[in-house]
């Protein structure tokens, strides 16, 4: 499978992000400015985390309104595959690929600590490298992360069966509605999370429980 790692001013985790898809792999993702002219023709795009615009306005504000941006739904809207990790969450919200919106974390501080994840969809591309129900150790490191829905959306939501990761074991680092960490689009094939999966791949990360998420997305 054939991925690009989108990158905007500001990101910091992106290093970490091509390191995991090119150990897990085997090939090197494309690296694309988010001011390029062209992105790859891949399968699979992820926006990693970091502090875009050093979150002036609001996180993700500034990086939702790229041209990128207009070229990467317009890709989702054919279908391939798009992940976003912390930041990259919160620009899908504000772009509009996903719904909800993530708001400063219920204790006004940036949290930086390993929480415990519910696999609450295991039929995703996302999520099928794991059991549904399982519960899986995750880094998370963000100061925005508080999602919310109104009421009808989240019933949307939470009825399409597009909650992928909920925070588990009363380890929910910033208040989010229903303990949710990672959700789908409509169609699934969309995701934003706020923990950090390419933070714990390997055993010298202290575990390997984020390394399903790229194995099974790579090998789709």
């Amino acid at each position: 499978m054939k991925s690009a790692v989108v990158v905007f001013p500001g990101l910091n985790r992106e290093r970490d992000m091509i390191a995991a898809l090119t150990r897990i792999g085997g090939v090197p993702p494309a690296v694309v400015w988010h001011k390029d002219a062209e992105l790859p023709d891949v399968d699979l795009i992820v926006i990693p985390g970091g502090f875009s615009y050093g979150d002036y306005l609001r996180a993700g504000a500034i990086a939702a309104r790229s041209p990128m941006m207009d070229v990467i739904r317009a890709r989702a809207e054919k279908g391939v595959t798009v992940l976003g990790v912390c930041n990259g969450f919160q620009i899908l919200t504000e772009a509009g690929l996903l719904p909800g919106v993530l708001m400063r974390n219920g204790s006004l501080r940036f949290v930086c600590r390993k929480v415990r994840l519910e696999i609450a969809n295991a039929n995703t591309p996302f999520s099928r490298g794991y059991q549904g129900g399982q519960v899986i150790d995750c880094p998370v490191a963000h100061h925005d992360g508080n999602f919310f829905a109104e009421a009808e959306t989240l019933r949307a939501i939470e009825d399409n069966g597009q909650v992928v990761f909920r925070y588990a074991e009363g380890t929910n680092p910033n208040g989010s509605v229903n303990d949710i960490a990672g959700i789908t689009n409509r169609r699934g094939n969309v995701m934003g999370m706020m923990p950090h999966p390419e933070n714990l791949i390997e055993p010298e990360h202290g575990g390997t429980d984020g390394r399903a998420i790229f194995a099974g997305l790579l090998a789709g």
